[in-house]
């Protein structure tokens, strides 16, 4: 089965590579990443295999299977962009907003090292997503906004909106000290508001990490899922995308079955709140029929997950979809057009739902 609906893939990566650095000159080069390989496993540190090395400490670097990818190299790390082109057209997707791999974590509490890595990945996919009109159109992606160091912020992402970025990538627990809804983020909201790009929560953390791998599966959702959810709570009770009308926020990588119960939480909140008389303390907010359309909340969703359930709370403007291309890990969705037309065409979910999901959402959220 083909649908013949138009498809923006929410949620793509890209594997940085020896050229994403090049751009670091001068006092800069001294701080590039560089690869490292450990021959052998030490169970006690959990080192071994490959490795960027980061202002001296070891960060994964990821060797994959074209197999378990079902992507080639030349496509995963923008090689070859025709390469990734061609694949697109094979997998029946027209759009893909590109998210990175490195930095879903953050690796360093180091203003200058977070900068020169940043704006260096920041100019290398805007080089590589601009060597043709094709290109430019077809591969968007969100760019990193440096910040650690706001006074830099504005002008980094003016320099790639005019690259092809058409969303910043933030992170839903403590970036450089500061919690999502913190005034200290506001100047970069606004500035997004005004590039009409939006904000993007994807799984992962701003808290540097350091975990050894053998630790991480112990940790991973508090330090890489847990921060979506807290980030669309906490905006929503202190009333931030109020100030900021016309901005979009994306919420990506984590499903959307925790949508239902964020929103059952933050109405009975605001009950408790009310019928307390100020006797529960705690911030005041507006709460509305649909939380995700007054707020301009986007969310993507596995295709696996209970669509019906879920658009009852989300509605059908407001749910995306991304494959997770070139990584192979449990949100990885595949051949995602397919299944999600499947669902309307068992009248499971509306045959309107299904263009939004794959289309017309993504397409509204990334101001495409």
């Amino acid at each position: 089965m083909t649908t013949n609906v138009p498809v923006i893939d929410a949620d793509t990566h890209i594997d940085e590579t020896e050229a994403t650095w090049e751009y670091m000159v001068g006092e800069e080069a001294s701080l590039r990443p560089y690869y490292a390989q450990s021959e052998n496993r030490d169970p006690a540190t959990s080192t071994g295999g490959h490795y960027w090395m980061v202002d001296g400490k070891r960060q994964r670097r990821r060797v994959r299977s074209d197999e378990a990818t079902r992507t080639t190299r030349d496509s995963r790390e923008l090689l070859d962009v025709d390469v990734r082109l061609r694949h697109m057209d094979e997998l029946g997707v027209d759009v893909h907003v590109i998210y990175p791999t490195l930095f879903i974590t953050e690796f360093t509490d180091k203003p200058e090292v977070e900068f020169a890595l940043r704006r260096s990945y920041n100019q290398w996919l805007g080089d590589r997503t601009g060597q043709s009109r094709e290109a430019r159109e077809r591969l968007r992606w969100v760019m990193l906004p440096p910040v650690q160091s706001m006074d830099k912020v504005i002008d980094e992402m003016r320099r790639a909106k005019e690259n092809g970025a058409c969303g910043i990538l933030k992170k839903g627990d403590r970036e450089a000290g500061y919690w999502p809804a913190e005034e200290y983020f506001f100047p970069m909201y606004e500035e997004a508001e005004r590039l009409d790009m939006a904000v993007c929560f994807h799984t992962g953390g701003g808290v540097p990490d350091f975990t050894p791998a053998r630790r991480f599966p112990h940790v991973n959702f508090m330090q890489t899922k847990a921060p979506i959810q807290n980030a669309f709570l906490s905006l929503i009770a202190f009333s931030v995308p109020a100030l900021f009308p016309k901005l979009r926020f994306a919420f990506v990588e984590n499903g959307a079955s925790w949508v239902p119960h964020i929103v059952y939480t933050l109405k009975r909140n605001k009950e408790r709140l009310t019928a307390a008389g100020g006797g529960i303390q705690g911030p005041d907010y507006a709460l509305g029929a649909n939380l995700l359309q007054e707020n301009n909340f986007y969310v993507t969703c596995q295709v696996d997950e209970d669509l019906p359930y879920i658009l009852r709370y989300a509605g059908e403007d407001n749910l995306m979809v991304g494959s997770d291309y070139s990584h192979s890990d449990p949100s990885q969705e595949g051949r995602f057009p397919d299944i999600i037309q499947g669902w309307a065409d068992r009248g499971e979910i509306g045959g309107t739902a299904a263009r939004k999901i794959l289309y017309d959402n993504p397409k509204a959220c990334y101001g495409m």
